[in-house]
């Protein structure tokens, strides 16, 4: 899927670690490891989508797609240690911690998202005249990966381990921890490409749809998957006591709700005149999705 939006920030990445010539060699093979041994790439994708849904160039739009993929695999690196999940494999691949060691693999993380606003604030000198673009871009990031977006959501999820939970507080847990990032993809991606406001807002709505939907299907794979096919560990939230969908609501309707997230997040497309065959393609293929 998108083989060839994949390759571009791949490229981009490992371009982007060539540059790291002071960075010590252990520390530099485990932020490439936690980066470069697969992914999706749904957030950076998102962003590019949005950005030449809006009329907007790539070229603007991929510093910021892969300082998001590098936030993004950041949380997945401090999310696996054995003081949060105690996960030993992501992405079909033993963790970052388990290759690296702990010590290793937070300072890996810290990395990575320092990293990832060198490469936005360096987006100043080279797209000058866009420095406005850039300079909000950089808010929406910092705002949603840090104590007002994903920190919090993971904090959140730490914190009802064990404990019983409703429906709404389950869905504040997911939109900070999962969707935000997601949500930041397409508000930027609109940012950059000159997206107005209308555009800004649908976009945000089909993300915060789409992302929703991606956790609800995760937690439904936990359920039903194998760790050979979804390359992580299965039966985690159960055995970490954490209130999930299909616990609260059950598989059938978790099935039921993800395909309603995923026609709306569709229909929130009209407002846009570029291509959005992607973008729909895209929800449905997440909905979908097997790993």
């Amino acid at each position: 899927m998108f083989k060839n939006e994949v390759e571009k920030i791949n490229d981009y990445i490992e371009k982007i670690f060539l540059t790291l010539k002071d960075c010590e060699k252990k520390l530099l093979m485990a932020m490439r490891h936690s980066v470069l041994i697969g992914g999706k790439r749904i957030r950076p994708i998102l962003l590019i989508k949005f950005c030449k849904a809006c009329g907007g160039k790539e070229k603007l739009a991929m510093p910021f797609a892969c300082a998001l993929e590098m936030i993004h695999t950041y949380s997945l690196i401090h999310d696996d240690l054995p003081c949060m999940d105690d996960s030993d494999l992501r992405r079909g691949k033993p963790s970052t911690h388990v290759v690296f060691g702990e010590a290793t693999a937070l300072l890996a993380g810290d990395g990575l998202l320092t990293l990832a606003f060198e490469i936005v604030s360096s987006a100043f000198t080279t797209f000058d005249k866009d420095s406005k673009k850039v300079l909000k871009s950089l808010e929406i990031l910092s705002k949603s990966a840090g104590p007002n977006g994903m920190v919090s959501g993971q904090s959140m999820d730490l914190k009802y381990e064990n404990k019983i939970i409703d429906e709404k507080k389950l869905q504040k847990i997911h939109e900070m921890k999962t969707a935000k990032l997601i949500v930041a993809a397409a508000h930027i991606g609109c940012v950059v490409g000159g997206g107005g406001e209308s555009q800004i807002l649908s976009a945000k709505k089909y993300a915060k749809n789409i992302g929703l939907a991606f956790q609800i299907t995760d937690d439904v794979l936990d359920c039903e998957s194998t760790s050979a096919s979804l390359g992580k560990p299965t039966q985690t939230d159960k055995k970490m006591g954490k209130s999930t969908f299909p616990k609260l609501i059950g598989i059938n309707e978790c099935k039921r709700l993800v395909k309603k997230l995923t026609q709306d997040a569709i229909l929130s497309l009209k407002n846009f005149k570029g291509d959005t065959s992607g973008l729909k393609f895209f929800a449905e293929f997440l909905s979908k999705r097997d790993r």
